[in-house]
């Protein structure tokens, strides 16, 4: 299994999408040590953004989708290689107890998966020059460890650079949503990927979260790919007259 999959076709000043947490595969030679039907939970990997990425790529919002290819239990590709969560012991109250593995063993993951990946995204931005970046997640409204009530529909994330963040919460609002500006979490916190590929090189970035149990099945990933063209094609348009 790759530690990605490449959708759609990158072009030159185009729209490329990143989904870290897209996929929950856990290759056969790893053992989490853990019930299989937590892979199937928010725990394993972000529900609903596979889909609304290849929406938004098959109905030409953007041009291409890189998505990660193996559960963020198995490597956090959002997160920086020696952070010790990018292979995590526990995640939202369960124990990971087949990470407890030595430095070998984990810098043996990082090779495999999260340096690839992040190769990938480098020779991607390298050979077309996006644009702009989108970097696609979704969060679960419920927490096992926090109680505290997630009642937005969609999160917009940043970290110093809010050029498209500032642009697109109004467009959001006025498409009925409920919009958390650096929440459920905030991206001057948890940002690695878009610190690394948009904001390192000044590329404009959208980071953006959508609620999972809105992106759960086929029309709600329709609708959030609709809502999120519209403000990228906005984007772009601002960008474009602000070059």
């Amino acid at each position: 299994m790759s530690a990605h999959e490449i959708i759609g076709t990158p072009r030159a000043g185009g729209i490329l999408l990143i989904g870290d947490h897209a996929s929950n595969h856990v290759p056969a030679d790893i053992d989490l040590g853990i019930d299989p039907a937590l892979l199937a939970q928010h725990i394993a990997w972000d529900l609903g953004v596979a889909g609304v990425a290849r929406r938004l790529v098959a109905d030409g919002h953007v041009d291409a989708a890189i998505l990660g290819g193996v559960s963020r239990l198995v490597c956090d590709l959002n997160r920086d290689a020696d952070a010790p969560a990018t292979i995590p012991l526990a995640s939202d109250g369960h124990a990971i107890n087949g990470n407890a593995i030595d430095h070998a063993g984990r810098q043996a993951r990082i090779e495999r998966f999260h340096m690839p990946y992040h190769d990938a995204i480098s020779a991607e931005i390298d050979a077309t020059s996006p644009i702009m970046l989108l970097s696609l997640h979704s969060f679960t409204p419920q927490l096992v460890e926090d109680s505290s009530p997630r009642p937005w529909d969609i999160g917009i994330l940043y970290n110093a650079d809010d050029r498209l963040a500032r642009h697109a919460i109004p467009l959001l609002r006025g498409h009925g949503l409920t919009v958390g500006d650096q929440l459920p979490y905030s991206g001057k916190l948890l940002n690695y990927t878009m610190n690394r590929h948009a904001e390192a090189r000044g590329i404009a970035y959208l980071g953006i979260e959508m609620r999972q149990d809105h992106v759960m099945d086929a029309a709600g990933q329709a609708r959030f790919s609709d809502i999120i063209g519209h403000v990228l094609a906005s984007c772009r348009n601002m960008l474009a007259l602000n070059a």
